[in-house]
């Protein structure tokens, strides 16, 4: 069929095939001899995005080297030779061109090298791990339409040994290429036995006309505190064919309105005349916006984005090419901060605390895609977190992983694949210069930035990880990626028109260079190893003065174990043996895993010499469910403070914090907020909560109340309700601190919560504290913890496991298709000792606040109004706002007459007390599983999990997921008062 102007992905209908089993050549299998899957035939369906081992899992032709040990049972590339992991992979198109039409074939990313075929002709994809290919395969279609493509992928030249004690980086081999680092394994991972070997990203078809659109360059730039901004643009505009084309070509700026309404902005339209056969770049005339809405990073305002469109099209032929991308207006500047030596952010002039983490890669055998990656950058935006650091030892991430940063607000890092270990600071020392090929680092560097720099999502560059590349590559991208002029000072109130840069001259020149992740303002800003620590810490350290010395921490970790059901699906049964806790010198205990928690990299909870056994606090786990539902209690705990003591100390000690690391590529027991198969730990709660944009919280080492204000404005005529209550449900302590204002951008000093210094106060308590408009009780911020007097413990807890505290859940449901949307109203029914106290039992949030000081109209349009307390209040969908679907959800439950549209159900118990840390799953309720499969349905976004209710209290919980084709899902609650499991809806 003739086609139109336009890309189309190729991502299914690939088969594959180890080259020695395949006698044909290239051309035989692209003419005579095309392949087909059969009993005999040693092709097999493929997984194209992906790796050559995510075809063979796919395919059973291996194990999961996911899942317990399989992992051994794999043949290592260095023990197999390369050619064991050489593969084929083949599909046909269909595509036939009309007159002055053109064919590119385009690879995103191969790894390592690759020949294409295509009907019986052939052309080289070069070497290097992170570049793009496109052939121009126009004088080579079939004209019958149907068209034969195979593509024999090779792994890279130096995939390496694995050393027998393992190692970060393995034999360090790898370093040689430009590759991943990671795939010889590390202390988080196992070795990736095929080295990512694969078409690992987009493969497509582009039809053009005679001239083609190449890596437009979009730019913003502000005046007079940005009510006016300039968008300049610059394009590549190539002429294939044999005459002078005559070119119109266009840019276009939409917003979207209401529904698929929307709003052009600018057409600006130029006539140029391209020679044949030349390439020719312009700039267009720059643009003017007046007070345009802005795009903010999470937790400071709306992630505003326009739709730029260009076309070419040519005198006598019609469209020739379109490109479009979503563009935010805003100017990320960066500095190292003279009170904190740390490295300061400012995004549209406003400076930002950050507080996010490290990132390696979606999946380690690279299943990458956009439904992936929408839940991954969704679940960082729900943990209210507002930056991603892409670690030098992964990958060059995606546009797709762009793209959902863009529309969720999460700033990112980005580092090109340099590592300390691998690249002359490892031991032993290897590659002191880093790959072999220099030019083709670079190559691969300068080609990244052009697939990325559009994206205001990116933040900084960054030369690669504990380490600074080689000095002429340094020196390069030093010079690669030098800021514009009007991006390396603050411009503040200039009133003039502004001078055009000569855009073309830039790779990027918007967003700054940093040489290694602990230079200049980041770590000890001298590149010696001063980030981490890595390892449990007691909760009180983070708040200390000298827990971590500099401005900035790039990198710090600590546990990470999942809920008990992901280890009986990742492991054998050998698996959900819990460790042994052997007493050793000076009363600590150190903790012995089965060897598939340690193949696993599981990190222990104590550290003996340093920190007590942290679940041991809570007495001896009985079984893998009790460990691990201890191990959730921790995790809760332990990034919470984390993040609550870096921000008791913003901007007065730290700039910034990057937790290593917020997920796993597989199934590892360290450093996550979220497993591999996609649920949530406790942690991923803590950071929620700490990492609110307005917090309030307890000072774990003095007991100070804190509220941490990041907004912009002040607050006031607010007010904090600090109650403490026993295992027995009453309420010994009750304090309201009324008449605050609290200052932006800044954490306050409230007052000191003297419980502990009361007489006779217990051994194990809950604290909930309330931040709140007087006004109206409406919540600012809630934060509920548990606490132990200094030197105890919380096995008191235990006995309390055994009370029964009577719940109600109302629940409403919305269902469209496969996807549920649903809310639950949890009540704690058990009566209050005091009605006439805890006067925001209701727990009405606050969800939006209008964050405009007097006089500061720099965001008039952007209307900075964050989700405080549900990131899902502001979601998106491929570029589209969506104003949030509970709001208009919640019209729908509330107007609702009709009785059969809510489900209550209630829990039974007669004991009064807090309902202690209560959290949801969702499982297929009517599929047929074996017993002891796993039935949970995965991913669900909650706005809260893992939470307590107080006697009287009551939290809406909202939850969405998507249901396979046919199963009717299954709302269970847990909790530490409720073992068994409780059916709130199927």
């Amino acid at each position: 069929m003739v086609v139109a102007v336009g890309k189309r992905v190729l991502d299914s209908g690939w088969i594959a095939a180890r080259s020695t089993e395949v006698k044909l050549t290239g051309i035989q299998l692209t003419t005579t001899n095309p392949p087909s899957v059969g009993p005999k035939s040693p092709w097999m369906e493929a997984v194209v995005p992906g790796s050559v081992l995510a075809t063979l899992v796919k395919n059973k032709v291996v194990p999961d080297p996911f899942y317990g040990l399989e992992n051994e049972a794999i043949l290592d590339i260095a023990d197999s030779g390369r050619d064991y992991y050489t593969y084929w992979f083949f599909t046909t198109f269909d595509c036939k061109l009309s007159a002055n039409q053109f064919l590119d074939l385009n690879f995103r990313g191969v790894n390592y090298s690759a020949e294409v075929y295509l009907n019986g002709h052939q052309k080289l994809l070069p070497k290097g791990m992170f570049r793009r290919h496109s052939l121009d395969v126009t004088s080579i279609l079939n004209s019958e339409g149907s068209n034969l493509l195979a593509v024999l992928v090779h792994p890279p030249d130096h995939p390496g040994k694995i050393p027998p004690e393992g190692g970060q980086g393995g034999d360090h081999e790898i370093g040689k290429d430009v590759t991943t680092q990671y795939v010889e394994g590390w202390d988080w991972i196992c070795p990736i036995r095929d080295r990512n070997t694969g078409i690992w990203d987009e493969v497509s078809i582009l039809v053009t006309g005679p001239v083609k659109i190449i890596d437009p360059h979009l730019v913003s730039t502000f005046y007079d505190n940005y009510t006016r901004v300039y968008l300049e643009a610059a394009v590549e505009l190539e002429n294939r064919s044999s005459t002078v084309a005559g070119c119109t070509v266009n840019i276009q700026v939409t917003t979207e309105l209401e529904g698929d309404v929307c709003l052009v902005e600018h057409l600006q339209t130029q006539y140029l005349a391209i020679a044949a056969g030349k390439c020719v770049k312009y700039t267009f005339p720059q643009l003017f916006f007046y007070k345009p809405n802005l795009w903010w990073p999470n937790g400071m305002g709306k992630q505003a984005l326009y739709n730029v469109t260009i076309t070419a099209n040519i005198e006598g032929h019609g469209e020739s090419d379109t490109w479009n991308q979503l563009f935010g207006f805003r100017k990320i500047e960066s500095s190292i901060d003279k009170n904190t030596g740390g490295r300061l952010f400012r995004v549209n002039g406003k400076p930002i605390f950050i507080r996010g983490g490290n990132w390696i890669v979606s999946d380690g055998l690279l299943r990458l895609s956009r439904k992936r990656y929408e839940t991954d950058i969704k679940f960082h935006a729900d943990m209210n977190f507002n930056m991603i650091r892409c670690w030098g030892g992964g990958v060059a991430e995606r546009p797709d992983f762009y793209h959902y940063c863009d529309i969720y607000g999460i700033l990112v890092w980005q580092e090109f694949w340099i590592t300390g270990d691998v690249d002359g600071r490892g031991v032993p020392v290897s590659n002191p210069n880093g790959p072999l090929d220099h030019d083709l680092f670079l190559f691969c560097a300068r080609d990244t930035v052009k697939l990325l720099r559009n994206h205001p999502s990116l933040a900084l560059w960054v030369g690669g990880n504990e380490q600074v590349p080689p000095p002429d590559i340094n020196n390069a991208l030093k010079k690669d990626l030098q800021l514009m002029p009007h991006f390396q000072t603050v411009i503040e109130g200039d009133k003039k028109l502004p001078v055009s840069t000569a855009l073309c001259d830039y790779l990027d020149g918007t967003r700054i260079y940093i040489q290694g992740s602990m230079w200049d303002g980041f770590a000890d800003g001298q590149g010696n190893f001063t980030d981490g620590p890595y390892e449990i810490q007691y909760p009180e350290s983070f708040f200390k003065d000298d827990f971590y010395k500099y401005g900035f921490n790039p990198e710090v970790g600590s546990v990470g174990m999942p809920v008990a059901a992901t280890i009986r699906a990742t492991m054998p049964i050998e698996g959900w043996q819990i460790p042994l806790f052997n007493k050793v010198a000076d009363g600590y205990v150190e903790e012995v895993p089965n060897p598939i928690w340690t193949y696993h990299k599981y990190i222990p909870y104590s550290k003996p010499g340093k920190v007590h056994d942290q679940i041991l606090l809570y007495s001896l786990p009985t079984d893998l469910d009790d460990f691990c539902l201890k191990a959730q209690l921790v995790n809760y705990i332990q990034y919470r403070a984390l993040l609550e003591g870096y921000s008791s100390h913003m901007w007065s000690k730290y700039t910034g914090v990057l937790i290593w690391k917020n997920q796993n590529p597989w199934t590892g027991l360290r450093g996550q907020f979220y497993d591999h198969l996609l649920d949530q730990t406790a942690g991923f709660y803590g950071c929620r909560s700490a990492a609110e944009p307005l917090h309030v919280q307890l000072n774990l080492a003095t007991y100070f109340i804190e509220v941490v204000n990041t907004l912009p404005n002040d607050l006031s005529d607010v007010a904090i309700e600090a109650s403490v209550w026993d295992l027995e449900g009453t309420s010994p302590y009750y304090k309201v601190y009324e008449d605050l204002s609290i200052p932006s951008k800044k954490t306050t000093r409230v007052a000191e919560m003297k419980y502990p210094k009361c007489k006779n106060p217990k051994p194990a308590y809950f604290l909930l504290l309330k931040l709140y408009n007087k006004s109206d009780y409406s919540i600012l911020s809630r934060n509920f913890y548990w606490l132990h007097l200094p030197g105890g413990d919380y096995k008191s807890l235990e006995p309390f496991r055994k009370k029964k505290i009577p719940l109600k859940l109302t629940t409403q449901t919305f269902i469209s298709g496969t996807t549920y949307e649903m809310e639950v109203l949890v009540q704690n029914r058990s009566k209050k000792p005091d009605p006439s106290r805890h006067l925001t039992d209701q727990n009405n949030f606050i969800t939006k606040i209008q964050h405009k000081a007097a006089g500061d109209d720099y965001d008039a349009n952007s209307e900075l109004q964050p989700a405080l307390t549900n990131p899902q209040e502001n979601e998106h969908d491929d570029g589209t706002r969506k104003g949030g679907f509970f709001r208009s959800l919640s019209r729908i439950f509330f107007s609702e007459t009709d009785g059969n549209s809510m489900r209550v159900c209630e829990v039974n118990g007669s004991d009064i007390g807090v309902a202690f840390f209560i959290h949801f799953s969702v499982h297929a309720a009517n599929a047929k599983y074996q017993e002891g499969e796993d039935t949970r349905i995965l991913p669900v976004h909650y706005s809260d999990n893992y939470f307590s209710l107080v006697p009287g209290e009551q939290m809406r919980i909202k939850l969405s997921f998507e249901v396979p084709p046919g199963v009717t899902p299954r709302v269970t609650l847990h909790g530490w008062n409720y073992p068994g499991g409780h059916a709130v809806h199927h």
